[in-house]
């Protein structure tokens, strides 16, 4: 959608940056100091680049994710995907998920529905699209890189969240029941989109595709 954009625009926005400041697991830091969570990816290092096959120029599919440390007193797991690089006041919200088993320990590429596939049936909230889904990253042509901010929450229990929360409920919930907290940033900035398209049809080449008839 963002991809359509003259770079003039993207240039014009440079400066105007939601802020990492901004980003939950920031705000919750300033609150209180809550025990930590480490949070990975198969698919991508800690403050390294997104592969296009989860962005807007490639198949638009949410990434692999791994958490461990949970706290033995978590009623659930939350997860939350920011943009701390967007032309926007807040950061703008690409997933949220609320209510997975304090069990779990990882999501499965795919796991989240998006545009193509249906994903795997996880209570998800509205992201800034107010879409129930994964938002693929789509950053202004121009605008350099942005950094998205995969935040992984450990939540005492307590009420149940609502049937579509959006970020003012998260937030919330989350300064309000937070055990422990992670993140894992991947960057992405949009190239020109010959070369995204050969960075997808060479990540294809080498990774198994999804069955999306299964779904």
């Amino acid at each position: 959608m963002l991809q359509k954009l003259p770079e003039s625009v993207g240039h014009a926005l440079i400066n105007q940056r939601a802020g990492m400041e901004h980003v939950l697991c920031n705000l919750l830091n300033r609150e209180r100091i809550s025990a930590r969570l480490s949070v990975s990816s198969p698919t991508f290092r800690f403050n390294g680049p997104l592969p296009a096959r989860y962005t807007a120029d490639g198949l638009g599919v949410s990434p692999p994710l791994a958490w461990d440390a949970v706290p033995s007193g978590a009623g659930s797991i939350a997860i939350l995907v920011e943009d701390a690089d967007s032309p926007t006041p807040h950061p703008l919200v690409h997933a949220i998920i609320v209510d997975i088993d304090p069990e779990m320990r990882t999501l499965e590429e795919g796991a989240l529905a998006s545009h193509k596939h249906a994903g795997s049936g996880l209570e998800t909230g509205q992201n800034s699209y107010l879409q129930r889904a994964w938002l693929p990253p789509d950053p202004p042509p121009g605008h350099a890189e942005h950094r998205y901010v995969f935040q992984v929450f450990a939540l005492m229990p307590g009420p149940n969240f609502s049937s579509l929360p959006g970020r003012r409920e998260f937030i919330e919930a989350i300064l309000n029941r937070a055990l422990a907290v992670g993140c894992l940033i991947g960057t992405y900035e949009r190239a020109h989109r010959v070369e995204a398209a050969s960075e997808e049809r060479a990540t294809a080449a080498d990774t198994p595709q999804l069955d999306l008839g299964s779904q």
